[in-house]
């Protein structure tokens, strides 16, 4: 099974500390928590960012590590006025190429 954790949020202020903490997390979802691949984007104020897991519990772990509970502080805090999370299983997955 493959999962897909699907966040979206309003964008307050992003700052260099917000850059630093990024690198710092997507790295650590890849070496600890088996996260699969980690695509964001974002437009005027909107954000999304797609990550794929192996696990419900790899992402149930990653969701409760220290750093990843920092960072989503700080996104409430001053990064995001509003987010929201979706957690989804791939029913399908097919690709050209």
């Amino acid at each position: 099974m493959t999962y897909a954790v699907i966040f979206r949020a309003t964008i307050n202020k992003l700052d260099k500390d917000y850059d630093d903490m990024v690198q710092q997390l997507r790295k650590l979802a890849f070496e600890q928590y088996n996260c699969q691949e980690f695509i964001a984007y974002s437009e005027g104020n909107e954000e999304i960012a797609v990550s794929y897991w192996q696990s419900l519990e790899d992402i149930a772990n990653w969701k409760a590590n220290t750093s990843h509970l920092y960072a989503q502080k700080l996104g409430g805090e001053k990064w995001y006025q509003a987010y929201r999370v979706q957690v989804t299983e791939i029913l399908r997955d097919y690709q050209s190429k």
